[in-house]
């Protein structure tokens, strides 16, 4: 992808990394509100699960033409199609499954399991030595992302008629976690294009059973445009772009770095939902962010690069 090519050309590549991160959060921060729109009566959850990974299929297919692609050895294809299974499809599936089950608080607030699953993953097969101000960054995070979605914890949303979807979201995080650990030899060994196309072309036909008959059922001809464009928001930047951002962060950086960014989400989706005029600055937003920023200066910059690397 050019953009990463540039900022590589630019600045360090653990600079590099951390600016793919942080942008690759924006896109997320912001596909809190916009992925909701073509879902509204326009396209179903699977059907536009399918329009997304189909779609970055593609494209990823075309920047692997363009910047010419690696071949991959046989005996990789089964780690590929089990990144696409994790990454893309299980992904993906058990997120809008759960969703529909919970409420998007609850959502966020068991997405932010990820970095401890992939910490405890990393630990047990011996690829990271996690520090205790790792660990510590990580609490802040994760309190200073809590303490936004709940409103200075004075909203509780969990309750027994929500378990089932906040069970769905946790496997959904353990799912993203185990696809971070497992792409990263990948990603260090091949093409960062040449990876994501195999993975989104396995994630397709892993996807397709779920989401043929309502990718069918889309009415186009009758669409808004603007929610065209929230569909090519979601299609390019969230799945695309962001993927792309991901991994190429993780040829220089440990999966627990990557994940521990998802602390920033709920912070820069008040940010955008501020921009529009949807809400308005407390002092919550100000606690979120320093506990939050607090917590990423402890896991990312007193972190030796021979951890980052492992």
């Amino acid at each position: 992808m050019l953009f990463t090519f540039a900022i590589s050309m630019v600045l360090s590549p653990r600079a590099s990394a951390h600016v793919s991160l942080l942008l690759a959060n924006i896109i997320y921060g912001a596909n809190y509100t916009i992925a909701r729109i073509p879902m509204n009566g326009y396209v179903g959850s699977s059907g536009f699960i399918l329009l997304r990974v189909v779609g970055a299929a593609i494209l990823f297919l075309l920047t692997g033409l363009l910047v010419g692609k690696n071949k991959i050895t046989p005996s990789d294809h089964l780690r590929l199609f089990l990144c696409a299974c994790f990454g893309v499809a299980f992904n993906q599936l058990l997120f809008f499954k759960g969703l529909s089950i919970t409420g998007p608080i609850n959502a966020a607030i068991m997405m932010l399991c990820s970095p401890l699953v992939v910490a405890g993953i990393s630990f047990v097969n011996g690829t990271e030595k996690i520090k205790f101000h790792v660990l510590l960054g990580m609490a802040l995070g994760m309190l200073g992302a809590c303490f936004l979605l709940t409103k200075g914890f004075s909203i509780l949303p969990f309750s027994s008629g929500s378990a089932g979807g906040d069970a769905l979201i946790f496997l959904n995080a353990a799912a993203w976690g185990i696809y971070l650990v497992l792409v990263k030899p990948m990603i260090q060994k091949y093409a960062t294009a040449t990876v994501m196309q195999w993975v989104f072309f396995y994630g397709t036909l892993a996807v397709l059973p779920f989401g043929f008959t309502q990718a069918l059922q889309i009415d186009w001809t009758n669409m808004p445009v603007h929610v065209l464009w929230a569909i090519l928001y979601v299609v390019i930047g969230t799945t695309y772009v962001a993927y792309f951002l991901n991994n190429h962060a993780l040829t220089v950086l440990s999966p627990t770095i990557v994940t521990v960014y998802i602390y920033l989400q709920p912070v820069l989706a008040s940010l955008f939902a501020i921009a529009l005029g949807a809400d308005q600055w407390q002092w919550i937003q100000w606690v979120s962010l320093g506990l939050v920023f607090g917590g990423l200066y402890l896991v990312n910059f007193r972190t030796r690069s021979s951890y980052e690397n492992s």
